[in-house]
């Protein structure tokens, strides 16, 4: 039965144009500012997903999914109160869109009451227009969605956790977001239900980047880069390694048997703390037109970007107030703070984390740009996406016992499925508050069903890609944190390290040896055939033990080497991994 995409008995306004979301935006979206390229920044209440906050329906003893469920008598109660509310406001902002291009194309409906326009904008650039999937004579016909999503951002349910709550009714393919503010439940909300839908039809949808590499041959292949959220998916994405690379993808590609790949959006979803022309001059320029879209970022009073803020000052803090109270700021703390009466330094941790009830006094590190793949320079023919050959995994370590190694290579199938499975990596500003070290599956926490099903359908496509190697970059430090690298006791793994360490890879130059610790490949730092990256990349990057080594730290690396093992051997049996698995990872 195919999805109604007007569902509700009011006005809608059909797939506006962007022109048109910006003047709604501007007039109906709380928390907005008009930047000094022209573009529009939303400060919103939500700084990042709320995993927290998001349900399956479903109400079995089994509970077959990775999410929490509520049960379909409590989520009919909420959806309910969503359908009143939107009876009550009268009108609706409709974007439809595909997931994807070509045959593995899904169509897409995507609901607003307008104070969500913002999100609407954003959502419009990264969705394929009709007219790229469906033949001319089909776009005066009605359209057929395969998901449709209905969102209220200013509908807040005072008696559920933190008033909102994003309802996920996998047996109708629909997704109910209230009161939530922030884009990403937008585009995540659609592509949790891709990845259900995919896994249902023999795929498995990649938390991943994509770039299409040109060999030395002539042809081509597709290489993928799985991450959680800030690891650096969109940084290795749009880097470029010589002139062999073209970006295709940032977040989310499909998996299918035989190393076909399909895509999911027409754009990107980055992140801009930090951001500089210098290190990441794509994504900048993107950034920084008027096409853009942004979340959360920083504007001077002349509306120009700050893209380094951290904690605001007294006087920043004052022009923002109607803005920061907007946003969920405690006002007798926001005004304690503008007169001078508490200092940041006063509420902030040594790592920068505020204090409950003083969030907003460091400015969100998760800041966020759209930008349409129209925008990139040098991207690949989405029409046309060779198979992929390369698949790596992303980990930005971070700590005193941050010992990945700068880039390595795993040495059987079965290796490489325990570390995608396990998905480790450090925390960062997109989790909010937490920090640390964590693990995600397959660095995906978009999989509603049970995680170990990725494994086992993993193991299914790789044994139809036999010709795919595989491989894990560090994208964070060596030996400590960002002020341990300051400080001159650690090593930073930066952007032109991880250039360095791809070229090599795809060109099929290092010269590799077994780590005698984990059984992975490591580049051989002392064969002559390495020198040209050991010039471009410490070797202690290349090979952390010799940095632990000449630090006097050496009892630590082999402490940390214990704990992995067992941490991992643990996490693994945890969700059921086949032994083989394991065994390949652990031993």
């Amino acid at each position: 039965m195919a999805l109604d995409p007007r569902p509700f008995d009011v006005k809608y306004l059909d797939n506006p144009s962007q022109a048109e979301l910006r003047e709604l935006t501007l007039e109906h979206t709380p928390a907005v500012q008009k930047t000094a390229a022209g573009s529009i920044n939303k400060v919103s209440r939500n700084k990042a997903r709320m995993a927290k906050f998001t349900y399956i329906i479903d109400s079995r003893e089994d509970h077959p999914w990775s999410h929490n469920t509520m049960a379909p008598e409590k989520a009919k109660e909420l959806i309910e109160r969503q359908n009143k509310y939107i009876a009550e406001k009268g009108e609706l902002i409709a974007i439809d869109g595909y997931v994807g291009l070509g045959e593995r194309a899904f169509g897409a409906t995507w609901l607003y009451t307008k104070e969500g326009a913002n999100i609407a904008g954003m959502q419009q650039i990264l969705a394929f227009p009709r007219s790229d999937v469906e033949p001319e004579a089909n776009l005066g016909n009605a359209f057929q969605p395969t998901f449709r999503l209905v969102y209220t951002p200013n509908l807040f349910l005072d008696d559920m956790p933190g008033r909102q709550a994003i309802l996920v009714d996998i047996e109708n393919w629909t997704t109910h977001v209230i009161g939530a503010d922030y884009f990403g439940e937008s585009k995540k909300g659609v592509l949790r239900m891709l990845n259900h839908y995919v896994y249902e039809n023999g795929g498995l949808v990649l938390h991943a980047g994509a770039k299409a590499v040109t060999q030395s041959s002539g042809g081509k292949l597709t290489m993928t880069v799985m991450g959680l959220s800030g690891t650096g998916k969109t940084t290795t994405t749009f880097s470029k390694q010589g002139e062999i690379t073209e970006p295709i993808q940032d977040d989310m590609v499909v998996l299918w048997p035989g190393g076909e790949l399909s895509i999911t959006e027409d754009g990107c979803f980055a992140k801009i703390d930090g951001l500089s022309a210098e290190s990441e001059p794509v994504i900048h320029a993107g950034t920084v037109s008027a096409d853009a879209w942004l979340e959360n970022a920083f504007l001077n009073a002349d509306g120009s970007f700050d893209f380094f803020k951290g904690a605001l000052s007294a006087d920043e803090a004052k022009r923002l107030r109607e803005i920061l109270l907007l946003t969920g700021a405690n006002e007798a703390n926001l005004d304690k703070f503008i007169n001078g009466e508490v200092k940041a330094e006063d509420v902030l941790s040594d790592l920068g984390v505020p204090q409950d009830g003083w969030d907003f006094v460091k400015w969100t590190q998760n800041g966020r740009s759209i930008i349409p793949m129209s925008s990139i320079p040098g991207a690949a023919d989405l029409h046309n996406i060779p198979r992929v050959e390369s698949m790596g995994i992303l980990n930005r370590d971070e700590g005193a016992d941050a010992a990945t190694p700068g880039i390595l290579r795993f040495n059987s199938p079965e290796q490489a499925a325990g570390y995608f499975m396990l998905g480790e990596t450090s925390k960062t500003s997109a989790a909010g508050k937490e920090r640390g070290k964590t693990r995600s599956p397959f660095t995906q926490p978009f999989f509603p069903a049970k995680h170990a099903r990725q494994a086992e359908r993993f193991a299914e496509l790789a044994a139809t890609m036999k010709h795919v190697g595989m491989w894990l970059m560090n994208t964070g430090y060596v030996g400590g944190d960002g002020r341990d690298a300051k400080a001159g006791k650690a090593l930073k793994v930066k952007i032109p390290h991880s250039s360095a360490m791809l070229e090599a890879l795809l060109s099929g130059d290092i010269k590799w040896k077994r780590d005698e610790d984990f059984g992975y490949d490591v580049v051989d730092v002392d064969a002559p055939e390495n020198a040209a990256l050991v010039e471009r990349v410490p070797a202690e990057i290349l090979q952390p033990k010799r940095f632990f080594e000449k630090q006097g730290r050496l009892d630590e690396y082999q402490t940390w080497v214990s704990q992995m093992k067992t941490q991992r051997r643990s996490f693994l049996e945890k969700f059921g991994v086949d032994p083989k698995i394991v065994s390949a990872t652990c031993n």
